[in-house]
C-alpha cells in the first residue's frame, strides 16, 4: 500500500476516534504520527491550534508562558487571562487550571484541535504532568486534546480510558489492551485485584506479608500510570511531609513491599520508578478496561459478551475501604465505566424484549451511584412500560425528596418525562 493510502487511513481514524474522547494520545510506536500532525495543522477544514514543547518546558511556569505566546500568535486574544495571573498565583494550581481553561474556552465556539507536540519534553516536569492531567476534566467542549510524544506520558491512561475520556491511537487502529506492556507470561505470576477491597496472589498464593497497608497500596499506585516518580508517590501518599521524611518513610515502605514480594517490585530506571519487568501480571483493572474497549467497538460481533466481561470483573468500588485522595478519584473512573457496562447490557435486553431484566440492570446501577438522572429516567420509563405507572411516579417522588435535601430539584428534563408519565 502506497505511504499517502497509509496516512489517509491514519487521518480517518484520527477524526473517527477524536469525536468520542477528550484527549487523542498519538502512540510513540505510530509510524506516521508526526505526518499526522503535519496533515491535521494543513487541513483546511479544521481550526488547529498547535504548540511544541520546548528544553524550557521543565516547570508550569515555563510551560504556560510558552503555549500562550506561540497560541497567542496563532490567536491574537489567547493568554489575556492566564498572562494577567500575579507570581503568587503558580502556587494555586487551581487557579491556574481554571483560568487556563477559561482562555481555552474563549480560543473558538466551534469545535478545534489543540496539539500538544513532543510532549516527551515534558516527562521530567511534575507539575506539567500534573497540570495536563487535570486540565483533560476542564477543558472546554469545543477542545479536543492532541498529544504527540516519542515515550507514553505518564499519565493514568488506563483510568482516563475507563471514563471515556483519552483514547491510545496506533496510526490507523485504537489500542484496546496491553495499554501499558506489563509482562503477563514468566515466572514469578502475579493475580492483582483492584476491584474490591484489593489483593494480590503470588503462584496462585494469597500475599499476606505486607507489614501494613501502605507497601500494598504502593504497589496499586505504580501499576496506575505507565511509569512513576518519587515526589508524585511522596505527593500522593505522605503531603503532608517535608521532602525527607516523606523519602524516608518512601523507603521504608518500598524495602516493605520488596521483603512481602520477595523481590525487586519497583525498579528504578532513568530517574522513575516502574514494576519490574520479570513479574508476569494478571491485572484485574487492565482486563476490566479491555472489556469495556471491546464492548464499545461497533465492529464487535461479541460485543454483549464484552458488556458482561466488564460487569462480572467488577467485583466492587476501587481499592474499597481505602480514602486516598488518589484512590478516590480512581473509584469514580472505573465506577463510570462499571456504570456504562450495566447500562449498555440493560439496552441490550430491552432490545431483546427482556425488560424486567433490563430494569434489574438500572436498579443495579443507581444502587452503585444514586446520583445519575439519566439512570432515573430510564427507570421510569420502564416502569410505564411495564404498565406500572404508579411505581414510576414513587420513583420519582424519592428523587426529588433525595435531591431537595440537597438544596437541589429534578432536571427540567426529569421532570417533563413525570408529567408526560402522569398524563
Amino acid at each position: 500500500m502506497q505511504l499517502h493510502s497509509l496516512i489517509d487511513q491514519s487521518f480517518h481514524a484520527f477524526q473517527e476516534q477524536a469525536t468520542s474522547a477528550k484527549v487523542v494520545l498519538l502512540h510513540p510506536r505510530s509510524r506516521y504520527r508526526s505526518v499526522l500532525v503535519a496533515k491535521l495543522i494543513n487541513s483546511p477544514d479544521l481550526k488547529v491550534f498547535y504548540y511544541a514543547m520546548g528544553q524550557d518546558d521543565i516547570n508550569i511556569q515555563s510551560f504556560l508562558t510558552g503555549v500562550t505566546h506561540d497560541l497567542a500568535n496563532q490567536h491574537p486574544t489567547f493568554g489575556r487571562h492566564t498572562n494577567i495571573l500575579p507570581q503568587e498565583a503558580y502556587d494555586d494550581l487551581d487557579l491556574l487550571l481554571d483560568t487556563f481553561a477559561r482562555d481555552l474556552a474563549e480560543i473558538s465556539d466551534t469545535p478545534y484541535y489543540l496539539i500538544l507536540d513532543e510532549y516527551d519534553r515534558s516527562d521530567s516536569a511534575d507539575d506539567v504532568q500534573m497540570f495536563v492531567e487535570k486540565l483533560i476534566g476542564r477543558l472546554p467542549e469545543t477542545c479536543r486534546l492532541v498529544i504527540n510524544s516519542r515515550t507514553l506520558p505518564r499519565l493514568p491512561w488506563v483510568s482516563l480510558i475507563a471514563q471515556k475520556r483519552a483514547v491510545l491511537l496506533e496510526d490507523d487502529h485504537l489500542i484496546r489492551r496491553d495499554f501499558y506492556e506489563i509482562e503477563t507470561e514468566g515466572k514469578s505470576k502475579l493475580e492483582v485485584y483492584a476491584l474490591g477491597p484489593g489483593y494480590v496472589l503470588m503462584n496462585g498464593q494469597p500475599i499476606d506479608t505486607w507489614e501494613g497497608h501502605l507497601p500494598r497500596l504502593l504497589f496499586f499506585f505504580a501499576l496506575d500510570r505507565p511509569i512513576i516518580t518519587r515526589s508524585e508517590i511522596c505527593q500522593a501518599f505522605w503531603p503532608e511531609l517535608d521532602t525527607d521524611q516523606a523519602v524516608n518513610v518512601f523507603h521504608v515502605t518500598k524495602r516493605r513491599l520488596h521483603k512481602a514480594l520477595d523481590m525487586d517490585v519497583l525498579v528504578h530506571d532513568g530517574g522513575y520508578y516502574r514494576v519490574n519487568p520479570d513479574l508476569a501480571i494478571q491485572y484485574d483493572v487492565m482486563d476490566f478496561v479491555e472489556a469495556l474497549m471491546e464492548g464499545r467497538n461497533d465492529q464487535n460481533d461479541r460485543r454483549v459478551s464484552a458488556w458482561q466481561r466488564a460487569i462480572d470483573i467488577y467485583r466492587g468500588p476501587f481499592l474499597q475501604g481505602h480514602t486516598d485522595d488518589w484512590i478516590l478519584a480512581r473509584r469514580h473512573d472505573f465506577q463510570s465505566g462499571y456504570l456504562e457496562a450495566l447500562a449498555e447490557m440493560a439496552y441490550v435486553r430491552l432490545a431483546e424484549d427482556r425488560p424486567e431484566q433490563a430494569l434489574g440492570l438500572f436498579q443495579r446501577a443507581l444502587a452503585e451511584d444514586p446520583s445519575r438522572e439519566s439512570l432515573h429516567r430510564d427507570v421510569m420509563q420502564l416502569y410505564t412500560r411495564l404498565g406500572r405507572r404508579s411505581e414510576a411516579a414513587a420513583h420519582f417522588q424519592r428523587l426529588a425528596d433525595d435531591l431537595r435535601k440537597e438544596g437541589r430539584e429534578p432536571s427540567a428534563e426529569t421532570q417533563a418525562l413525570y408529567k408526560e408519565i402522569m398524563s
